[in-house]
C-alpha cells in the first residue's frame, strides 16, 4: 500500500533539527505560530533547488538536502541573521523510501549542525524539486543590507572562491582537488559564523550565489556607488591561479560565500578575525569607489559595468 503523505512526513521529517527559539506550535496542524521575541527582528528568505538546474540529476539525496538547506541560510548569514526555523516544500516525481530515507538524514544532520528547526511544509508530486524557506532573527535594526556601501570602503570576501564551478565542470582535476571542489559543490558551508562580525563593521553584504561579479554589482546597484576589483588579491586555490583561470571565481557561481564591505577605518579587524578563524579566513579584494566597475588585472583595467550573474530567464 503507497505510503500517504502525512505518514511519510511523520515518517521521515518529524523531530529535524532543533533551534535555540522554540516553536508554539510546529508540524501537524494547518500552519505553524512561532513568538519572536521583543528585542528581535524576523529575517526571512526563500530558496529553489530543481534538478538539472540547481544540481546535476546524479546528485546523491543526501547531497540535495545538504546544499538545499545550507543555501537557504547563507542569505540568513548575508543578513547578519541567526537560524530559528524552516519551512520545506518537496516535489517527487515518485515515493522512493531509499531516496527519502538519505534526504532526510542528511537534512536533519544539517539542521542539528546549524540550529534550525522544520516546523512544516508540504510535499507534491512532480518533478524532483526542494523549496526551502528559512526564518532567521537579528538583534533589532542590526541587520545588514545590499544599500550601505560608500566610496573608500574595503570589499572582502570569505573562503575561496571558484572551487564550486570548477567541481563542476573539471572532472580530470587531481584528486585532493576534485573532492575539495565537488564538496564545495555539494555541501557549501553558510557563513554564519561571520553574523556578529556583520552587525559590528559590515556597511553592506551579500551571499555569492551567482558569481562575485554579478553579485557585487547589486551591492554597487543598491548602494549607488562604484567599485575596483584586483584580480591578484582574489583568494582561488592554486590551480585556478597557475592556470589564470580566473573566470570560475569571477563569474562561476556557487560559491556561498560572503562578500562584504567595511570601512577602511576597520580594516585591522579582519587581521584580527583571521587569526582567530582559520577555518573562514577573509580577504581585501577591492574598494569601494564612486563610480565605475572595473577589474585591475597587472596594468589593465576591465571594465566590468555591464556584467550580470547567472539569469534563470536569460538576458
Amino acid at each position: 500500500m503507497p505510503i500517504s503523505e502525512f505518514s511519510l512526513i511523520q515518517k521521515y521529517f518529524a523531530n529535524t533539527g532543533k533551534s535555540a527559539y522554540a516553536a508554539s506550535l510546529s508540524q501537524g496542524d494547518d500552519a505553524a505560530v512561532v513568538a519572536v521575541p521583543d528585542d528581535k527582528q524576523v529575517v526571512m528568505s526563500m530558496d529553489t533547488l530543481i534538478a538539472g538546474v540547481h544540481f546535476p540529476a546524479e546528485t546523491s539525496a543526501a547531497d540535495i538536502a545538504y546544499k538545499a538547506l545550507a543555501v537557504n541560510l547563507s542569505d540568513l548569514a548575508a543578513m547578519a541573521a541567526k537560524p530559528a526555523w524552516f519551512l520545506l516544500s518537496l516535489t517527487m516525481p515518485e515515493v522512493d523510501e531509499a531516496w527519502l530515507e538519505a534526504f532526510s538524514q542528511s537534512l536533519k544532520q544539517a539542521a542539528d549542525i546549524y540550529k534550525i528547526d522544520l516546523i512544516g511544509g508540504d510535499t507534491c508530486h512532480g518533478p524532483l524539486s526542494i523549496s526551502i524557506q528559512v526564518t532567521g532573527l537579528v538583534d533589532t535594526d542590526c541587520y545588514v543590507t545590499r544599500s550601505g556601501a560608500r566610496p573608500g570602503d574595503l570589499i572582502v570576501v570569505s573562503g575561496q572562491l571558484g572551487n564550486a564551478a570548477l567541481g563542476l565542470t573539471q572532472p580530470d582535476l587531481p584528486k585532493a582537488l576534485n573532492a575539495k571542489c565537488c564538496k564545495a559543490l555539494n555541501r557549501p558551508t553558510p557563513r554564519l559564523c561571520l553574523t556578529d562580525f556583520l552587525q559590528q563593521y559590515a556597511t553592506a553584504a551579500i551571499d555569492l550565489s551567482d558569481g562575485l561579479v554579478g553579485d557585487l554589482k547589486h551591492i554597487l546597484d543598491k548602494s549607488e556607488v562604484g567599485a575596483v576589483i584586483n584580480k591578484g588579491s582574489l583568494p582561488v586555490n592554486d590551480w585556478i591561479r597557475q592556470n589564470n583561470a580566473f573566470e570560475y571565481a569571477l563569474n562561476g557561481g556557487d560559491d556561498y560565500e560572503l562578500c562584504l564591505t567595511i570601512s577602511p577605518a576597520n580594516s585591522s579587524k579582519v587581521d584580527t578575525w583571521n587569526q582567530a578563524n582559520p577555518d573562514c579566513p577573509l580577504r581585501v579584494i577591492g574598494e569601494i569607489t564612486e563610480s565605475g566597475y572595473y577589474l585591475v588585472s597587472k596594468s589593465q583595467n576591465i571594465d566590468l559595468s555591464d556584467a550580470q550573474g547567472y539569469q534563470h530567464f536569460g538576458k
